[in-house]
C-alpha cells in the first residue's frame, strides 16, 4: 500500500506555491484539503510519496517555499 506524507503550510498560496515547485521537481503532488486532525492554519496541504519526504522538503528549502511541518498520513 501506497504510504504518503502531508506538507502543512500557513496559507493556500504557499500550499499552491509548494504544488507548482515540486510538480516542476518531477514529484508526484496532490493539493488536498488540510486532513481534520491535523492542526494548521491553512485549509490546504500537499499531499507526497513518503520515500520522496527528504527531496522534496529540500526542493522547497532550494526555492523558498515556507512550510509548517511535514506529517505522516495514517493508513
Amino acid at each position: 500500500m501506497d504510504r504518503f506524507v502531508v506538507i502543512l503550510v500557513f496559507s493556500t498560496s504557499h500550499a499552491i506555491h509548494a504544488e507548482r515547485v515540486l510538480t516542476r521537481g518531477g514529484f508526484d503532488v496532490k493539493l488536498i484539503p488540510t486532513p481534520r486532525h491535523l492542526s494548521s492554519d491553512c485549509g490546504s496541504a500537499v499531499r507526497i510519496a513518503a520515500d520522496a519526504q527528504a527531496k522534496a522538503e529540500q526542493a522547497l528549502i532550494d526555492a523558498g517555499v515556507t512550510i509548517d511541518r511535514i506529517e505522516r498520513l495514517e493508513d
